[in-house]
């Protein structure tokens, strides 16, 4: 698909969603209280420092002129205690902000964070995993500022609006409708900007996304491009989307940063306005200490003006973040606990695919009206050519995926008719690549049951044989390793998976090409040790080395869609047919390379 590549940008949306802003203000609810607590103490303060202009044109009118020393003083007590107060209401209002900010961006990259892990595998196969990792990081943290101040500072900014004009009206109504003559100026330049402003920011969201996409493919790769010699042209390639997402953040910036000298110069203009009618009507009854209130009001004016256009940049910003968070936050949990599911009882193995019928992306079925039992206990081996669907099959079994038609029954249980964690909890799934954690190695094993006691731990290693070369580690079974586990052998990494899916005792056991990475002889003394565990258990295992699976109860051929062949090792080889012919092809390059003689 287009998405999965980090150099095809993101969809952006055409129209402003105004519902996204009604979705994140569910998340201040909780804060109502602290908001309203903040908001009351920032309306007060603001009070506090409006009334300075009031003072001044006190003291120069009346104090000033009666010589009244001790009223001047006065005054200035009365101004100084306003100006702390206002101080300590700004430091009232970041502190308390500032935490109810975070732990609003901690409630959303939680949630996102739950939903992710609840998202089909589908989803993870359909785009970058960088593209995913940006928005619960960066995406998350760039609403921090609107979060933490911008609401409460829209309120306060609104509010003392409101109070400004009224002190404004109180002082001279000719001077305030000559001050807010110019508002219309900025009202018109915001929307005609506003439209361009937002694509510029979705452009800086999607190259944001296609830089981390590929820095996260580059890291993960980092092995093949060494081998091939690839650094030069990586770096290239690297240096281009790095340019694409900084030329498109210029772009953004440039139009932000408009709003600057265009607010000072709508600001200075109406300033000079009014100082121009006040020196007029000067001659008059106005007097200069009127004038210089009403010049302090004004200034006082465009302040908030510019914090709301500041915050309306905020929201220009982060509208192109939300987008794409409540996108994810959107995506549909396709595979999850119908309403009326119920829990698996403890199940004895018994399964049954009837007529299944599967396609990954609706429009090239994978499987067909496929067929098939097993009963408690018995061991099927799935081979067939690549592509034919094996993996497929024990994908379905787990529920990774949903199928399109038939059903899959455990003891009679229709597995989509029951919970997820109950179906999953009796099931032990080892993939050919298993991933393991940084951590401890014990650590790692006893992810596949959280309450295993250390003996357990060892005891599962020492049945899959991965309890010798753990020992011989400096700190034994506390050995760090590091994410994926790549210290260690392939065969190390797989042994250690293996323990950690035995550890959880499951009643149906699905190895993947579990054994692949295995040495001959480790897989020799593995299959002697699972021999045991594997009885009374149902167990499905895809294997590309035919012996490690002749002994199964019954191998299936699958190819063309469905089961092929079906039977015995001795069955199928009489047969001389699909699985003949595979057995036979390994069987003689095995010769060829003089491994075993006639």
């Amino acid at each position: 698909m287009p998405r999965n590549k980090y150099n095809v940008d993101e969809e952006l949306n055409e129209s402003f969603n105004k519902a996204h802003l009604v979705r994140i203000l569910q998340y201040v609810k909780p804060y109502k209280k602290e908001m309203t607590t903040t908001l009351v103490v920032m309306i007060l303060s603001s009070i506090a420092g409006l009334v300075g202009p009031i003072l001044v044109k006190n003291a120069i009118d009346v104090k000033i002129p009666g010589k009244d020393i001790f009223g001047l003083l006065e005054l200035a007590l009365i101004y100084l205690s306003l100006i702390v107060f206002a101080g300590f209401g700004l430091k009232y209002r970041i502190k308390k902000m500032t935490q109810v900010g975070h732990q609003m961006v901690a409630t959303i990259r939680s949630d996102l964070f739950s939903h992710l892990q609840k998202l089909p595998f589908t989803y993870f196969d359909s785009r970058p995993h960088g593209k995913i990792i940006v928005r619960v990081v960066n995406y998350v943290n760039s609403l921090s500022n609107l979060l933490s101040s911008g609401i409460i500072n829209f309120f306060v900014d609104l509010l003392s609006l409101v109070i400004i004009v009224i002190f404004m009206l109180l002082v001279d109504v000719k001077l305030t409708f000559i001050g807010l003559g110019t508002l219309p100026l900025l009202i018109a330049f915001i929307f005609i900007i506003k439209k361009s402003q937002r694509r510029r920011w979705q452009t800086v969201s999607a190259k944001s996304s296609n830089m981390n996409a590929y820095i996260n493919e580059s890291i993960n790769g980092i092995k093949v491009t060494q081998s091939f010699n690839r650094e030069d042209e990586n770096q290239r390639i690297f240096d281009e989307v790095t340019d694409d997402y900084r030329m498109s953040w210029m772009k953004a910036v440039r139009v932000n940063n408009l709003f600057w000298p265009v607010v000072d110069n709508i600001a200075n203009l109406g300033t000079t306005l009014v100082i121009v009618a006040g020196i007029y009507w000067f001659t008059g009854s106005m007097t200069i200490g009127t004038l210089i209130a009403f010049i302090g009001y004004l200034g006082s004016f465009w302040a908030p003006i510019t914090n709301i256009s500041n915050f309306y940049n905020q929201i220009i910003t982060a509208m192109a973040y939300l987008e794409r968070i409540f996108e994810m936050m959107d995506e549909d949990v396709v595979v999850r606990d119908e309403h009326d599911s119920y829990d698996l009882p403890k199940i004895e193995g018994n399964i049954t695919f009837e007529n299944i019928t599967f396609s990954y992306d609706n429009d090239i079925n994978i499987l067909e009206n496929l067929n098939l039992k097993a009963e408690k206990g018995e061991s099927i081996a799935i081979v067939g050519p690549t592509g034919a669907g094996k993996t497929t099959i024990v994908n379905l079994l787990s529920r990774f995926y949903n199928i399109n038609s038939g059903r899959i029954l455990i003891d009679g249980h229709d597995i989509s008719k029951v919970t997820l964690k109950s179906l999953r909890s009796q099931m032990g799934i080892m993939m050919q690549d298993s991933f393991l954690f940084s951590g401890t190695i014990m650590e790692n094993v006893r992810y596949g049951k959280l309450d295993a006691t250390d003996e357990e731990i060892i005891e599962a290693c020492k049945t899959v044989k991965a309890h010798d070369f753990i020992s011989q580690m400096k700190n034994g079974y506390h050995t760090e390793i590091n994410e994926k586990g790549t210290r260690l052998s392939f065969g190390q990494r797989q042994l250690i998976a293996f323990a950690r899916t035995l550890l959880k005792d499951p009643r149906i056991l699905i190895l993947d090409e579990a054994t692949s990475s295995i040495d001959t002889e480790t897989e020799k003394a593995l299959q002697e040790g699972l021999e045991n565990l594997l009885k009374g258990r149902t167990s499905f295992i895809i294997a590309h080395r035919l012996s490690t699976i002749k002994n199964a109860s019954k191998i299936i051929y699958v190819d063309n869609k469905n089961i092929v062949e079906e039977g015995h090792h001795m069955q199928l080889m009489q047969r001389a047919g699909a699985y003949w012919r595979l057995f036979m092809s390994q069987y003689n390059s095995i010769k060829e390379s003089g491994t075993i003689q006639d």
